[in-house]
């Protein structure tokens, strides 16, 4: 009898993984096996023709896709630095004894719950060479700002510096989580120690907040890496295509109806995405559990 109730009560918690597993199943298991088989055919929405990898040479031989991809791994480097470096920065500030925290913690994460679109089209007017307000304000004082998103030299800077804008928010509340977490006497032993500001964060808040600032990373480089929305609605890979990048070559090819070249395209970044964050994961686990 006792048996029995013990093997009762070691299966019987796997009934919970089956919606899960179901939901995983549908949603993206399935998905992903059918772009990749449709990335190895000709397709349209009527009929489909098997070709092998005859998608994945042709798209391989596009010119647009080395600078794509250049362009991909840029922007995701530095959006994702750019973010760490910030979130950090308005964390400590924002978990610190100053007036109005709650309500500054508020602005900070507000970007991050505006339409990326809306987000999109506001920085464009805003961005304008001649006419928008941020050159305008810049005149003020004498500089003279550059053409942001009509520039090739600027233009795919302009939209990360926008996606920074946006993403700091979310990347700061990581941060606050983080920090929160750390036990004041940590910092009031350091304080008795005659430890400095800059060696209280860099002893204690920089190591112990090590968990926040992977996931940081992790999130971001995904985040760049798949970028899309942003850059299209504010320069649609312009100009010319010097602010194209993986998803949006991916998009050019859809829109000429190109559907398994573009599958194919999909499932490139998909992997390429694979190949950069679960290295970079495994190496970040592997150096905490040493």
């Amino acid at each position: 009898m006792a048996t029995a109730t013990a093997g009762r009560r070691s299966t019987y918690p796997y009934w919970f993984l089956i919606p899960g597993g179901l939901i995983f199943t549908v949603f993206f298991l399935v998905p992903s096996v059918m772009a990749f088989y449709f990335s190895l055919t000709r397709w349209t929405l009527f009929d489909q023709e098997f070709i092998g990898l005859d998608n994945y040479v042709q798209f391989f031989r596009e010119p647009a896709l080395a600078s794509g991809l250049t362009h991909t791994l840029i922007y995701a480097l530095v959006t994702s630095g750019l973010k760490v470096v910030l979130g950090m920065a308005l964390a400590i500030l924002l978990t610190g004894p100053i007036i109005g925290r709650g309500f500054m913690r508020s602005v900070a994460f507000f970007p991050v719950l505006v339409s990326t679109i809306g987000v999109g089209l506001t920085f464009q007017v805003l961005m304008h060479p001649t006419k928008g307000l941020i050159n305008q304000a810049l005149a003020v004082i004498g500089i003279d700002g550059p053409a942001w998103l009509v520039d090739p030299s600027w233009a795919l800077l302009s939209v990360a510096l926008v996606d920074v804008w946006q993403g700091v928010g979310l990347a700061t509340v990581i941060y606050m989580a983080g920090i929160l977490t750390i036990p004041g006497e940590y910092f009031e032993a350091a304080k008795m120690d005659g430890a400095s500001a800059w060696h209280r964060f860099r002893h204690v808040t920089l190591p112990l907040a090590k968990p926040a600032t992977i996931s940081v990373i992790i999130l971001s480089l995904i985040g760049g890496l798949r970028k899309f929305d942003l850059i299209w609605a504010m320069t649609k890979g312009g100009p010319g295509f010097t602010s194209d990048v993986m998803a949006s070559v991916v998009y050019k090819q859809y829109q000429a109806g190109f559907y398994g070249l573009s599958t194919a395209g999909n499932v490139v970044l998909f992997l390429l995405v694979i190949l950069i964050v679960l290295p970079l994961f495994w190496f970040f686990n592997r150096r905490e559990e040493s």
